[in-house]
This record gives structure tokens, C-alpha cells and sequence, in this order.
């Protein structure tokens, strides 16, 4: 299924939400059948680590519902208690989908281990668990291109990570089918230890994805660029002298801007307000900018310097 080729300042709110929901009610699809498949061969053959890799799946099945949830509640406009609207559901999805794999990963470790431990009760695989993994590999990389392709049109965070959590499943799904096809050979130890390895893959996703979205809820400030782009935009404001004090901290995939405006102390009240509203207008021409916040503050510039400007 290809997206129509379309720039993403072009994209309405609306367009990106379909946009970002058929993908992932793709990945739904994609993912029960996989969860099926894996999860009765892997059991059926006798694998390890193919009934690990299911588990995966069905974490997948798990987190595109949490992000169809999230994407539909952080559409909802401001409010009384949510004057800057909804936005942090995203964040909120991103965290959980980080908790939730963690989860998975720390108990794919822990039953691989215990395998590890009893080497003995080890049986040797069928060869069928070996055509599943590979055709899992083939269809989790194509979901993640997919998907991945869709976020970025899109510009959200979250359907980021869940398009990464699909690429994980890929490497995942190649671990096993080496560990399977080890197993075949007659290293039979070498199931437990794929499962293991897709066990620390899950766990280490998950940290990240948890990581990042919890420095996000604490107003993690905007990339470096994007703040040098800010600045640039509001100096450009004609009859501003300078500024100052520019913060930023992420509302989900938007940001908020506070900023101290520079402004000649002997203009009117309107002359400065008209030169804020236009900094403030300029600003906030970027997609990704939820709301800016300015501050006056007067500047007494020379004789000479108020005479010349």
C-alpha cells in the first residue's frame, strides 16, 4: 500500500490523523496474523524461540492499539482543564509502549534462561519453524518501511516508535531463524540463546522508547536547530532589537515558546505590541509550533543609536 506522495506542511490535522490510523490498522492486520502463525508453529515445532518472537508480535498487537487509543485522544481540542489541548497522549503512548516492552523483553529472559540453566530438556526443533521465522522477517521489514514512511510524512514521534518497534521485530525474526536453523544443525542449545538475544533487543527498545518519552513529559526543550531556526525567525522581525530567554519544551510533537522581545523603550504601547505580534506571527508560521509566549522588555538605546534607527 503506498501513501500518496505529499510534503508534510501540506498535510490538514485530519489528513495526518487518516493517515496515521490506516497505518496502523495495517500493522493490526499484519500482527495477528503473525501472533497466529508464530505462536502455533513455535509450539507445534517444538521452538523456543519462535513462541518468544510471537509474544513479540502480540506486544505489537498490544501497542498499535495504544497508539490508535492515544491518536485519537490527543486530537481533542483545548479545554478548561487542557487550556493547551491534548497533545502529551502521544508522549503518554510513547512511555507506555516503552513500559510494555520492557515487560516483554524481562520475561523472554527470563524463560530462555531457565532453559539455558537446563540444557538437558532441549528437544530439537521442526524444520517449519525455520520457514515462519524468515517469512515473519519479510513481513515485519516491510511494515516497518511502510510505516516508518508514514511517520515521517505524518511527523509523529509516536508512530515513530511504533514503526521502530516493527523493525525490531524484523532483527528479532532474523535471531530466530538463525537460532532455529543452528538448532536444525544440531545445536540444539542455540534456540534458548536466540530467545535470549531477541529478550535484550525488546528490553533495550524499550528502555529507550521509555526514556525519551519521560524527558519529554518533563518539558524537554526542542532540538538545537529547531530553536536557531526560531531565533532567526523572530530577529528578522522588523523594529526588533534583540531577544532573549528563548525556552522551548515539547507538547507531544508540537512545541511551546517563551521569549523575551527587545523592543525600543520609547515606542508607544501599540508601535511594541504590533512589533511582539509580529515576532510572535513569524514563530509561529512553523507546523510544529503550538503557541508562543512573549514578554516586552524595553530597551533604552543611545542618541545617537535612537536617532539613526
Amino acid at each position: 500500500m503506498r501513501e500518496p506522495s505529499v510534503a508534510p506542511d501540506t498535510l490538514s490535522p485530519e489528513a495526518r490523523h487518516l493517515a496515521g490510523r490506516r497505518s496502523t490498522l495495517v500493522s493490526v492486520v499484519v500482527n495477528v496474523v503473525l501472533t497466529v502463525a508464530q505462536g502455533t508453529i513455535g509450539v507445534v515445532a517444538g521452538s523456543q524461540a519462535l513462541v518468544a518472537d510471537a509474544l513479540h508480535s502480540l506486544s505489537d498487537l498490544v501497542s498499535d492499539f495504544v497508539v490508535l487509543f492515544a491518536g485519537h485522544h490527543s486530537r481533542k481540542g483545548a479545554d478548561h482543564d487542557h487550556p493547551y489541548g491534548h497533545q502529551r497522549f502521544e508522549t503518554a503512548a510513547s512511555l507506555a509502549l516503552g513500559a510494555l516492552l520492557l515487560a516483554v523483553g524481562v520475561g523472554m529472559l527470563w524463560a530462555a534462561v531457565g532453559k539455558i540453566q537446563h540444557p538437558e530438556g532441549v528437544q530439537p526443533v521442526l524444520g517449519m519453524a525455520l520457514w515462519v521465522a524468515l517469512g515473519t522477517l519479510a513481513a515485519k521489514e516491510g511494515l516497518f518501511r511502510y510505516m516508518l514512511r508514514v511517520a515521517e510524512r505524518v511527523r509523529s514521534s509516536m508512530l515513530v516508535a511504533n514503526a521502530w518497534h516493527a523493525r525490531s521485530d524484523a532483527a528479532s525474526s532474523l535471531v530466530v531463524a538463525l537460532g532455529i536453523g543452528g538448532n536444525l544443525l544440531g545445536y540444539h542449545v542455540l534456540d534458548p540463546v536466540a530467545a535470549i538475544v531477541v529478550g535484550l533487543m525488546v528490553s533495550r527498545m524499550g528502555l529507550r522508547f521509555g526514556w525519551d518519552a519521560m524527558n519529554d513529559l518533563m518539558d524537554r526543550a526542542a532540538d538545537e536547530d529547531v530553536v536557531a531556526a526560531l531565533r532567526d525567525a523572530m530577529l528578522q522581525t522588523p523594529g526588533l532589537l534583540g531577544l532573549h530567554d528563548l525556552k522551548t519544551r515539547k507538547m507531544g510533537d508540537l512545541i511551546l515558546v517563551d521569549v523575551h522581545l527587545e523592543i525600543q523603550a520609547d515606542l508607544t504601547v501599540e508601535q511594541g505590541h504590533a512589533i511582539a505580534t509580529e515576532a510572535r506571527r513569524r514563530a509561529m508560521a512553523r507546523d510544529d509550533v503550538l503557541n508562543v509566549m512573549t514578554h516586552v522588555d524595553p530597551v533604552r538605546l543611545p542618541r545617537d543609536a535612537a536617532v539613526s534607527a
